[in-house]
């Protein structure tokens, strides 16, 4: 009989099913990851390995820098690929206006934009060109020699021009010049669309290689190949450095299975390998090299990770010196919010201009300075210089939330009853402490945490501060960074508002050290007072100052009467203050930043109101909101019906 096809049974196996847990990598995957970390070439010319198929440039990607020599000029490009979708959605803007920051041109200025055929870039027309982009790059490039390039723009220009050519499109783009640093850079924004608004797919070769090159051939073209006393030079240059140079990047690509082997050298690349031998003594010195023999070395697993760390202190290090402009501090670079920071903005910047990762010198009422690393995303525009900040760890208990539930009583949070023991307790402005507490309790009740049942009361659970914790690390991981006074304590003597300062003098100033910047503030403290004396809510008594009572919520209310008035020369509507337990309705028309920190204006058509600012209406701009005031300071209680409680 003839048997059928269809009767035959064959075994074909599935693909296998995913499994909890990370994928494990191929081990080709493995060697070509561990490959490019060690050095390895572009994937052009990698033996096993074709170049990439997709993407413009590919093809220019192998063909640039094939008639460079050892002695080309040396160029750096960094480059990222922004996902605008996955971005913040002032991200765009975040960065231009940094990279336009003050200090960065040659005399300290700050920074100008410039494109293609001006040297005044609209970088408001750029953003809103690029709006509709799904991505964007952004470049840095930096030759090693650019102190000799006096004309940054035009080596930029003539980059981008080849970068077109390779990339067979014209580019939108727009770049900065930086001249603050050591090596003089170009920060370059690229939009993420073609002449014809197509996607702009760049090749990852060239990204990775074909930009670098093409810079190499330019600045090889302007100044000349390298001198062999010029290579010399470079090479010692990275010999004492503490971070990953390009003498590691060789040992590692030289290192076998048994180390580093000098005996079977070039005699001819003998001026190299004392080069690298000088190199592996200074590593030996820090402990990530161990020599075996004369002329044998092994190098620490982990080296280049090691190395790179080292980098980033010495990079924070000179940070912190250029901020503190020769004041003697002790520098304390790891910041791990177990002590808060407390202190004036010194210094600020991007620890990585790519990610735009930001940093702050804060020079501490400790007396000591602290290099701080800001959570991703944040702005550094709303961290202004001599601004006071406090930086502590995200998610850590509180004693706000601790202070709640010891004043509860089974279960119940009362703020009349609250009041009445800080009184007993001999607080000076009982009131002011409650509503920092109302405050955080409006947070919580947001969050779920805690319930309000009616006024100035609410339902607190048992284990308040375990759950308000868990409520603070779902909300920031790092650091949480608040601003204290967007003022100077300098501007803060003089100020009529509550100021940080006033926060001292009720504290009595315990917490500054006699040092440093906690001098500085102890000074400022002893005007303030004078000031306040003056207006008649201070009184020196010997050595002792008598403050009188409610002193913030007095300021606070002067400094809004204050500006109420100026507002109504502006608007032609009155100013209405705003008494306790009083409703108030209006449309939110704008924020004002004050002493006595930031409120929002509620216009009603005729007067207007001032009301403590929250980020959470900040999304309501232009829009009605209800009010109605609790306390001193009036808080903010944002409902379900899109109507609001303050």
């Amino acid at each position: 009989m003839a048997s059928r096809d269809d009767d035959r049974f064959r075994i074909r196996p599935s693909p296998p099913k995913s499994r909890a847990g990370p994928r494990p990598q191929r081990f080709i995957s493995q060697v070509l990851k561990q490959a490019s970390k060690a050095g390895a070439s572009r994937s052009g010319k990698t033996i096993g390995r074709p170049a990439n198929t997709f993407g413009r440039g590919r093809v220019a990607a192998t063909l640039a820098g094939r008639g460079l020599g050892a002695n080309a000029r040396r160029v750096i490009v960094k480059g990222r690929f922004v996902v605008l979708q996955r971005a913040s959605p002032h991200s765009v803007a975040v960065h231009l206006r940094y990279i336009e920051r003050e200090g960065v041109t040659r005399d300290g200025q700050k920074g100008q934009a410039y494109g293609a055929d001006t040297d005044a870039a609209d970088l408001r027309a750029f953003e809103e060109r690029g709006k509709a982009d799904r991505h964007q790059f952004r470049f840095i490039v930096s030759a090693e020699d650019g102190l000799e390039m006096e004309d940054l723009k035009g080596f930029t220009r003539q980059l981008m021009r080849r970068m077109e050519i390779d990339l067979e499109t014209r580019l939108d783009w727009v770049a900065v010049d930086h001249w603050d640093t050591d090596n003089p850079h170009t920060h370059i924004v690229l939009t993420g669309h073609t002449a014809s608004g197509e996607h702009l797919v760049i090749a990852p070769d060239y990204m990775a290689h074909g930009m670098r090159q093409r810079a190499s051939e330019i600045a090889t073209e302007w100044l000349g190949p390298r001198t062999e006393a010029e290579m010399r030079r470079s090479l010692l240059r990275e010999v004492d450095q503490q971070r990953l140079t390009g003498l590691d990047r060789a040992l590692i690509r030289q290192a076998g299975a048994n180390g580093i082997d000098f005996t079977e050298g070039n005699p001819q690349d003998r001026q190299r390998q004392n080069v690298l031998r000088a190199r592996l003594q200074r590593l030996e010195g820090l402990g990530l090299a161990e020599r075996v023999n004369a002329n044998r070395w092994t190098l620490r697993p982990g080296l280049a990770g090691v190395l790179n760390t080292l980098g980033e202190q010495q990079d924070a290090l000179d940070a912190m010196r250029r901020a503190l402009k020769g004041a003697q501090r002790e520098l304390v670079l790891d910041v791990d919010g177990k002590q808060p920071v407390l202190g004036r903005i010194a210094g600020k910047g991007l620890a990585d201009e790519l990610s735009d990762r930001g940093y702050l010198v804060v020079d501490g009422i400790d007396g000591r300075a602290h290099y701080v690393k800001l959570p991703a995303g944040a702005d550094l525009g709303g961290f202004p210089m001599e601004a006071i900040v406090e930086a502590g760890a995200a998610g850590k208990k509180r004693s706000v939330d601790r202070n709640i539930l010891a004043a509860s009583r089974d279960g119940i949070y009362a703020t009349a009853d609250h009041a009445a023991q800080l009184r007993q307790a001999g607080n000076r402005d009982p009131q002011a402490t409650v509503e920092i507490h109302v405050r955080r309790l409006e947070a919580l009740r947001r969050a779920g945490v805690v319930k309000r049942v009616g006024d100035g009361i609410w339902k607190v659970p048992a284990d308040l501060p375990q759950q308000a914790q868990r409520h603070d690390l779902r909300k920031v991981q790092g650091l949480a960074i608040e601003l204290r006074s967007h003022l100077p304590i300098e501007q803060q003597v003089h100020t009529l508002g509550a100021t940080w300062l006033d926060r001292q003098l009720l504290d009595e100033g315990k917490a500054l050290a006699p040092q440093g910047f906690g001098a500085r503030a102890r000074r400022a403290m002893q005007q303030r007072a004078d000031f306040l004396a003056g207006h008649g809510l201070a009184e020196r008594r010997g050595q002792r100052i008598a403050l009188a009572r409610n002193l913030l919520p007095t300021l606070r209310d002067r400094e809004l009467a204050q500006v109420g008035k100026q507002l109504e020369a502006q608007t032609g509507r009155s100013y209405r203050p705003l008494q306790d337990g009083q409703q108030v309705s209006g449309v939110y028309r704008q924020s004002i930043q004050l002493a006595s920190g930031r409120f929002a204006m509620l216009d009603d058509g005729t007067g207007f109101s001032l009301v403590p600012w929250r980020p959470a209406i900040e999304s309501l701009l232009g829009q009605r909101l209800n009010a109605v005031v609790r306390g001193e300071p009036a808080n903010l209680d944002l409902r379900w019906q899109r109507s609001l409680s303050i």
